[in-house]
């Protein structure tokens, strides 16, 4: 059973491969066509699908579109209301309906070969839900919990996995949304909606929820499962902020109180759907299940014993969603999915020959983990690539930046170097075996998709990676998964005696995260990155001055000691046998 599942109707188009209920390949079209988040959520755009994503999958597999059982669509026309009747003021909606219907068409068009008949329609939240039932492991018997901007009718469900069986429990209709009032927030706040809204959890940190006695007029839950989420009269909270202004403590108070009041309707729904299914295991997806913060305190204040969140948690993961449910429907039981390390990757000799073709200097140091480990010891600011690119927002060690935590200026340097807001953190990584000792929360947390409490006695000792509030989001780097980057942290602490390394994506602001080598290559030649971990190979930036007849000392001082390896140095490059 070969399934191609597809996102594209409001943002992150995606596609993801399900062979047999194993999970392929997936990839947001972003990372191809360098758009952030693929296109504008507008109806306009609804027509936009993920054909260099869809193609890749493909190609990842072997197969041409004619090979393929089934495409799967994540969203279904045909459970759609007229925007006006739910409510919505959205009047160009009936195009986006129309694009919808007409998919089939236009996915035959963009994979010759395809029969427009394979195709079929998944509930926009059915699919949410399967990505996080069906892919989560030991989630056999488990409560799904769904909640975004909007769906086809709806901005949330509640349901329950058995087996195969994926059951509807609850649904709360729009115009009801809690997505849609933090989108709202998100705007009124000056930044983008449908794809800042990390920027006001961020804020959230920085305020008090004073205002939130007045925001549970708006939003609050209805005691059945429901909830009432809309009408804020944002303007009497707080002043509307532009894009360029300053933010002021109003901004952040509001942030805090409707963060708080986010996660109070969500402990009800939490508690509720428990109350239902009496299971041990929630699995969450959906826009919201982005929000680490809510997500913490529902493992921490929760009745559920474990709690598991889709690391594609918004509209890329209905991809897989729907790829997984049609699966089950068709009798090929879904597997977990392996990890998030789902896209693109390169050989060494493939990597080797994109180097030269640049015609920048490389080395092959006997392990590119000690490498880097100097380079972080010594206070550089590493771009390291390696691996399959990560399906989901977050770096989670295979296209990050690196930097020491020790040195508090950390922060700011790397949100200098993004062009980022200066009140949003940076995250540790750490060896899953340290993490107890370190930090207080849902532990394993491979995705980063919880805060955890940084232990006092060591707020001091990793500043950089501490947010405003005493908490860091965290990722544990489990060494079975993941041995390069487990030996890197161990490099790193056997030259500092710190377990822990500063990890953010690998991007600057406003550019999806970095996917292929070109990618790597422009990220690193236009920002003050010290050093390129790019496969087995090392780039420093001190080489291209040493070319230009500096001194060959990096900004930070450190000797880099490398040779050319590219089209304008000695004949004798690096070994490029064998792939990672």
């Amino acid at each position: 059973m070969r399934v191609l599942g597809i996102n594209a109707l409001f943002h992150d188009p995606a596609a993801a491969l399900v062979i047999d209920g194993v999970t392929v390949a997936a990839a947001e079209e972003e990372r191809f066509s360098r758009r952030k988040h693929g296109k504008r959520p507008v109806p306009f755009s609804a027509w936009e699908l993920p054909e260099q994503a869809a193609r890749w999958c493909l190609s990842r597999a072997g197969l041409r579109p004619a090979d393929l059982d089934a495409v799967v669509y994540a969203y279904d026309p045909e459970l759609a209301l007229p925007a006006e009747t739910m409510g919505l003021n959205d009047p160009w909606d009936n195009l986006r309906q129309a694009y919808a219907r007409s998919a089939p068409g236009f996915l035959a068009t963009a994979l010759p070969g395809l029969d427009p008949a394979a195709v079929r329609f998944v509930g926009h939240h059915m699919a949410h839900a399967a990505s996080g039932a069906f892919a989560a492991e030991g989630a056999e018997t488990s409560s799904v919990l769904v909640l975004d901007g909007r769906g086809e009718r709806a901005s949330h469900l509640a349901a329950r996995r058995v087996g195969d069986h994926l059951e509807p429990l609850r649904a709360q209709n729009l115009p009801e949304s809690l997505g849609l009032v933090y989108e709202d927030l998100t705007d009124h706040l000056g930044f983008l909606r449908s794809s800042d809204e990390f920027k006001v959890m961020a804020l959230a940190s920085h305020g008090t929820p004073r205002m939130l006695g007045e925001l549970r007029r708006y939003v609050h839950p209805t005691g059945d499962g429901g909830f009432v989420a809309h009408g804020v009269p944002w303007s009497e909270l707080c002043p509307r902020r532009a894009p360029d202004e300053p933010w002021t403590q109003e901004h952040a108070d509001v942030a805090a109180s409707t963060q708080a009041v986010l996660e109070e309707t969500l402990l009800d729904l939490v508690r509720w759907l428990h109350g239902r299914t009496h299971d041990d295991v929630l699995t969450l997806a959906g826009g919201v299940a982005l929000n680490c913060v809510a997500n913490a305190r529902i493992a921490r204040e929760g009745p559920f014993g474990r709690v598991w969140v889709q690391p594609a948690a918004g509209d890329a993961g209905t991809a897989l969603g729907a790829a997984l449910l049609h699966s089950a429907e068709s009798g090929a039981s879904p597997s977990p999915m392996p990890g998030a390390d789902l896209g693109r990757d390169w050989t060494d000799a493939e990597l080797a020959s994109w180097l030269k073709t640049a015609a920048v200097p490389f080395e092959r140091p006997p392990d590119i983990a000690v490498t880097v480990a100097e380079a972080l010891a010594d206070n550089a600011v590493v771009a390291w690539f390696q691996g399959r690119s990560e399906f989901g927002p977050r770096a989670l060690g295979h296209r990050s930046l690196l930097a020491h935590p020790g040195h508090a200026g950390n922060l700011e340097r790397l949100n200098d170097i993004k062009g980022r807001e200066q009140f949003r953190p940076v995250a540790p990584m750490v060896l899953t075996e340290r993490s107890a000792e370190i930090f207080d929360g849902p532990l394993p947390s491979p995705y980063m998709l919880f805060v955890h409490d940084v232990a006092p006695e060591w707020r001091d000792r990793i500043p950089a990676v501490v947010h405003v509030d005493g908490t860091a989001r965290i990722q544990t780097v489990d060494r079975r998964q993941e041995p390069l980057v487990a030996r890197m942290l161990e490099e790193f602490e056997r030259r500092t005696g710190l377990p822990v390394v500063v990890n953010t994506s690998l991007n600057t602001a406003g550019r999806p995260m970095v996917d292929d080598p070109r990618d790597a290559l422009e990220c690193f030649g236009s920002t003050p990155v010290d050093l390129l971990a790019i496969g087995p190979f090392a780039v420093r930036r001190a080489d291209f001055f040493r070319a230009g007849g500096d001194d060959g000392t990096g900004a930070n001082g450190w000797s880099t000691g490398s040779g050319w390896a590219g089209g304008n140095g000695p004949s004798e490059g690096p070994d490029e046998s064998g792939d990672r």
